[in-house]
C-alpha cells in the first residue's frame, strides 16, 4: 500500500485547489446540516408542546383547532369524563380554549411593513394548572375578564404592541394590553398571545363556543378509558387524541417541507461539489503522471494507485465536511421564523443540532469525495508506467 504521507504531502504542495475543494464540500454540509438542524428544531417546538398527560378533544373531522367548534354543553360532559385529573377543590383540570389568527405589524430593520398571521389564544383562569410548565417571566398574569394578555417570549418584540406594557388591537377599537411575558419549555405556544377566553369570544362574536379542550389526565394509562368515553357517545361528534400525538401531526407538514427543500438545495449543491472534486484530483493526475509511473515501476499495483487516490478525495472531502459541520454548529444561535402550514401562524424556531445530524452530514461529506475522485483515481489506476514516465 502507497503510504498515507505520500497523501498528505501532495495535499499541501497544491494550498490552493485544495482549499477551494474543500470549502465547496464544506459548504454544501452546512447547508445540509442546518436544514437538517432547522427541520428538528421545528419538530422539537411543535412536538415539545404535547404530554402523554394530556388529551386534546376537538370536534370530530377537524384536523386542527382552527377548523374545530364545541359548544359548552360538550365541554361540560368532556370534562366530567373519566380519566380526567382534578385539583384539591375537586374540580376537573381542563381548559376550554378559543382560537383565532390575526395579522400584526412586524417591526425591525427590514421588517418594518411587513404584516404577518399571529394566533390568539383564549384560555380559562386554571389554564397554568392544566399546563404547568407555563410560566411567567416577566410581568405578571393576565387578570380574568379584563382587557389584558400575556405574550409568549418568541413573539416578544417581534411585532408592533407585542412588548411588556405595549397595546395593540385584537379587533378594530378593542385594545388590548400586555401585561406579562410566559415561557412554555421552548413549544410553539411561546409564539402565541393568550387572552381571557370571555374577552376573545365577545370581541369575536363567538358566543360560548370552544375550540377545543385540553384536559390533564390522571395518568398516561388513563387515556384509553377517557377517549373510550369520548367516543362511545357517536351524537357527540368529538374526537380525542394524545395531545403528543396531535402537535406530532400538526408539526409534519412544516418539517417535510423544509427537510425536502434543504436536501434539494443540499443536493444540488453538492453535484457542484463533486465536480470540483473531480476537477481538482483529475488536475493531480495530470500533474503527477510521473509520480505516478514511478509507483507503478516500484512494484505498487493498479489496486495500490486507485486506492491512494481515493484515500486522498476521501480525506479533502472529510477536511470539508468537518468544516462545514463545525460552521453549522453557530446556527444553533440562530432564530428563525416561518408560518406553520398547519395554523398559518408565524412560529419561532430554533435551529437543533444533534450528533445523528452531524454524523450524517460528514457522511455525506465523505460519499462526495469518494464520488468526486472515483473516476480520476480509475484513471490513475490505468496509466501506463512507461508512458506516465515519459511525460
Amino acid at each position: 500500500m502507497i503510504p498515507i504521507s505520500y497523501n498528505v504531502r501532495s495535499l499541501l504542495v497544491r494550498r490552493t485547489t485544495t482549499i477551494a475543494t474543500a470549502l465547496g464540500i464544506g459548504l454544501v454540509v452546512f447547508v445540509l446540516a442546518s436544514a437538517l438542524m432547522l427541520g428538528e428544531g421545528i419538530r422539537n417546538t411543535l412536538v415539545a408542546e404535547g404530554s402523554s398527560l394530556r388529551a386534546k378533544v376537538l370536534r370530530k373531522g377537524s384536523d386542527t383547532e382552527m377548523a374545530s367548534g364545541l359548544e359548552n354543553d360538550k365541554v361540560s360532559l368532556v370534562m366530567a369524563a373519566p380519566g380526567v385529573k382534578r385539583d384539591s377543590a375537586n374540580q376537573p383540570l381542563a381548559s376550554a380554549e378559543l382560537v383565532v389568527v390575526i395579522a400584526m405589524d412586524k417591526v425591525g430593520g427590514e421588517k418594518d411593513g411587513l404584516i404577518s398571521n399571529i394566533l390568539v389564544r383564549g384560555v380559562p383562569p386554571q389554564v397554568m394548572q392544566v399546563r404547568p410548565e407555563v410560566r411567567i417571566i416577566a410581568g405578571r398574569p393576565a387578570r380574568p375578564g379584563t382587557d389584558e394578555v400575556i405574550v409568549g417570549k418568541g413573539i416578544r418584540g417581534q411585532f408592533k404592541g407585542l412588548e411588556l406594557n405595549d397595546s395593540f388591537d385584537l379587533k378594530k377599537n378593542r385594545p388590548v394590553q400586555v401585561v406579562g411575558i410566559f415561557e412554555a419549555g421552548g413549544s410553539s405556544l411561546e409564539s402565541e398571545v393568550w387572552a381571557d377566553i370571555e374577552t376573545l369570544r365577545t370581541s369575536f362574536g363567538r358566543g360560548s363556543s370552544s375550540s377545543s379542550v385540553t384536559v390533564a389526565l390522571e395518568s398516561s394509562s388513563a387515556y384509553d378509558g377517557f377517549a373510550d368515553y369520548i367516543e362511545r357517545d357517536k351524537q357527540l361528534g368529538l374526537e380525542p387524541l394524545r395531545e403528543s400525538v396531535y402537535y406530532e401531526k400538526q408539526s409534519e407538514g412544516t418539517y417535510l417541507f423544509i427537510t425536502i427543500m434543504g436536501t434539494i438545495i443540499a443536493l444540488a449543491f453538492s453535484v457542484g461539489a463533486m465536480i470540483g472534486a473531480m476537477i481538482t484530483m483529475y488536475g493531480a493526475v495530470a500533474q503527477r503522471s510521473k509520480e505516478v509511473g514511478t509507483l507503478r515501476a516500484l512494484g505498487f499495483s493498479r489496486g495500490d494507485v486507485l486506492l491512494s487516490f481515493l484515500l486522498e478525495s476521501s480525506v479533502l472531502a472529510l477536511i470539508g465536511a468537518f468544516i462545514g459541520a463545525g460552521a453549522s454548529l453557530g446556527m444553533s444561535l440562530v432564530k428563525f421564523s416561518m408560518v406553520n402550514f398547519a395554523t398559518w401562524q408565524e412560529i419561532s424556531f430554533s435551529f437543533d443540532p444533534t450528533p445523528a445530524i452531524l454524523v450524517i452530514s460528514i457522511l455525506a461529506g465523505a460519499v462526495m469525495g469518494v464520488v468526486g475522485g472515483f473516476f480520476p483515481a480509475v484513471r490513475a489506476s490505468r496509466l501506463s508506467p512507461v508512458v506516465a514516465m515519459r511525460q
